[in-house]
């Protein structure tokens, strides 16, 4: 295990009934709120209507950002920005899923910054500040309600980009499991994805001496896993709802990681994928996350034979190391797409005429990924496999 420190100020206000918390966490930061989310489904749950109601009983003048998109776009980062300069905004509140919170935190830094937020996710420059920022979240998914981290896409240059500063974490974020209700089947099976690949990035490290951050990541997976085909079928089950939204806060919130360098190198693959075809982020990384693991098999055939018997229940024997490996990655395969995930890019009508365009995206800041460092033709070969 590697020297670690762990920082993470978010408070995090969990179950049935804490919307209500607004009214003490929202005076904390002043009056002038920017309300950022996305495509309305919140006016057809009701919950803007409530999250309204709470603001203006605590004073609050509230200016609105909607249309947020599922992939957040540059430019909606720039209206967020405009707003908040000019309309002296004291805390954003970000009421969505992953993307809105993922827009809501640049625009947070950028409100503090004199240039372009994209200099950030292009590595040119380091945020020193943001705006305070709240969240009432969604969908289980992405983490974002506690961590630092946010992807932006640039459409103009067709570039999807993360990137995070320790001034990018919420202030405080409201997790009612009732909220996620409305999430339709296709994106709660993508949520579902999303989460566990975060698990697998931290799972596939290098470090040593790491049982405990191990055995943390199979429990996740294990539990999203004996969630996820019930939830499929009742997509209003409070319990399975709470599990699923609790194991997609762990899963990246910093506790997975303490003392070790996850690999991250699919994620990266994918954004590559979706910035040019603009697919939703769960389902590339169903697509490309097995073949990244078979083409990475052999940098550590024990971790994937590890997680072939722990999480996926591969009986060893009798069988080789790499038998067993094997029957892991075909395992997960084969458990998302039962439960309605995408298996090859041609389920989306993506062939290989892009492919040199997006392995050029991916290797934008060179060789990538802790586990293997991958080069150009790596990646190349992976999207092949994908197809």
């Amino acid at each position: 295990m590697r020297s670690f420190q762990f920082y993470n100020p978010t408070r995090l206000i969990f179950g049935k009934g804490q919307l209500e918390a607004l009214k003490t966490e929202v005076p904390k930061y002043g009056k002038r709120v920017l309300l950022v989310y996305g495509g309305g489904s919140i006016k057809r749950s009701g919950l803007y209507d409530q999250v309204i109601g709470l603001l203006k009983e605590i004073g609050a003048e509230v200016t609105e950002l909607a249309g947020v998109e599922p992939n957040p776009r540059l430019s909606t980062v720039h209206k967020g920005v405009d707003i908040c300069k000019t309309q002296n905004i004291e805390l954003i509140l970000a009421v969505g899923g992953g993307s809105v919170l993922d827009c809501a935190k640049a625009i947070a830094v950028g409100a503090k910054y004199d240039g372009d937020m994209w200099d950030f996710a292009q590595r040119k420059a380091v945020a020193q500040d943001a705006l305070p920022l709240g969240t009432v979240l969604t969908m289980a998914a992405t983490g974002s309600e506690m961590n630092s981290g946010s992807v932006i896409t640039n459409q103009d240059t067709q570039e999807k980009l993360g990137w995070g500063s320790a001034y990018s974490f919420p202030a405080f974020s409201i997790l009612d499991p009732v909220n996620t209700y409305t999430v339709p089947l296709d994106q709660t099976v993508y949520g579902m994805v999303d989460m566990m690949s975060h698990v697998l990035e931290h799972y596939f490290h290098l470090d040593e001496n790491t049982p405990v951050q191990l055995g943390f990541c199979e429990t996740i997976l294990r539990t999203v896993m004996d969630a996820a085909p019930r939830l499929v079928e009742d997509l209003e089950n409070y319990e399975l709802r709470e599990t699923i939204l609790y194991c997609g806060t762990m899963a990246l919130n910093g506790v997975l990681n303490m003392g070790l360098a996850g690999d991250w190198a699919t994620h990266n693959i994918e954004h590559a994928v979706s910035a040019v075809y603009d697919i939703p982020h769960g389902g590339g990384l169903a697509i490309l996350f097995p073949n990244w693991m078979k083409h990475n098999l052999d940098v550590n055939v024990d971790r994937f034979k590890r997680l072939a018997i722990n999480v996926f229940e591969v009986n060893p024997e009798g069988k080789s190391d790499q038998q067993v490996a094997e029957e892991g990655i075909e395992a997960l395969r084969k458990f998302w797409t039962s439960i309605g995930a995408p298996s090859r890019l041609a389920d989306y009508d993506i062939d290989d005429s892009q492919i040199d365009v997006m392995a050029d995206k991916a290797m934008l800041f060179g060789p990538f990924g802790n586990f293997k460092k991958l080069q150009r033709e790596d990646v190349v070969s992976i999207y092949k496999a994908s197809l």
